[in-house]
């Protein structure tokens, strides 16, 4: 997801609410879902919730109408709808949704409505991650941190997106460690037949697992790129390989995929 500028809004304690929390979305959203697979268990481990037009076309659409005026009311209407459209399909899976940090001006009061989704779906908010891109541009780590910490208190789990696409990974891996880091598709692209991106992954993965977090492999397009990342240590993996975005539908893998 895109972040656009931003600056967190100052409240009183105790507020739960502010203005923008009374605005409706300007347009329309859909989500569809892909799965992510565990190699190990040969079972889904959870779906990512990704953003579409009504229609079902590109997030590009979506993401390109969102503006300062309108991002907190897009980051909350994401969640909601996203939760709604998982419980609805009988999703038993992990559900993992992208958020804005610098759409959060308060973790406790922002996350009230995401509590409310999930409890009316009785959707259990254990099941629910939260993933941010290391590409955001994050303008205050440390607020970032804190939103990563109250989402883990109210149950949540929580996943850095894109690992190894930005600048800043290590050093946010280093403030803190969430449940899951998902590696950017840029080093699993062909990363059978290139030594330095393999080396790279397996770096990743030893970090990972001394800091106790789990690794998806995003983006895995190939048998290939299955089999190194698997050789690698990673059984988590998620790509047009074992299953493409299925709209408003949760998908399925073809026996071969595995």
């Amino acid at each position: 997801m895109r972040t656009t500028s931003i600056q967190p809004i100052k409240t009183t304690a105790g507020s739960q609410n502010c203005d923008r929390c009374e605005t409706d979305l300007p347009f329309d959203i859909a989500f569809a879902y892909q799965p992510i697979v565990d190699l190990a268990k040969r079972t889904i481990f959870g779906r990512e919730a990704l953003v579409r037009t009504p229609s079902g076309g590109p997030a590009a659409e979506v993401l390109g109408r969102v503006t300062d005026a309108n991002q907190y009311m897009f980051d909350q209407t994401c969640r909601v709808q996203a939760i709604r459209g998982a419980a609805e399909l009988g999703m038993e899976e992990m559900l993992m949704i992208n958020f804005l940090p610098n759409a959060v001006y308060e973790p406790a009061a922002c996350i009230s409505k995401t509590l409310e989704a999930a409890k009316a779906c009785g959707f259990p908010s254990h099941r629910i991650v939260f993933e941010v891109s290391e590409g955001e541009k994050v303008h205050d780590r440390k607020h970032l941190v804190n939103i990563f910490k109250e989402y883990r208190r109210f149950g949540f789990r929580t996943a850095i997106d894109d690992f190894g696409a930005g600048y800043a990974g290590l050093n946010l891996l280093a403030d803190y460690q969430p449940d899951i880091v998902k590696v950017d598709m840029e080093l699993v692209r062909h990363v059978d037949s290139s030594l330095a991106k393999q080396e790279i992954v397996k770096g990743i993965v030893g970090i990972c697992k001394a800091l106790h977090v789990d690794v998806i492999a995003e983006g895995v397009e190939t048998v290939e790129e299955r089999e190194f990342l698997r050789s690698a240590g990673i059984h988590l993996m998620q790509g047009y390989l074992f299953c493409r975005p299925a709209f408003k539908a949760l998908g399925t893998i073809e026996q071969a995929a595995w």
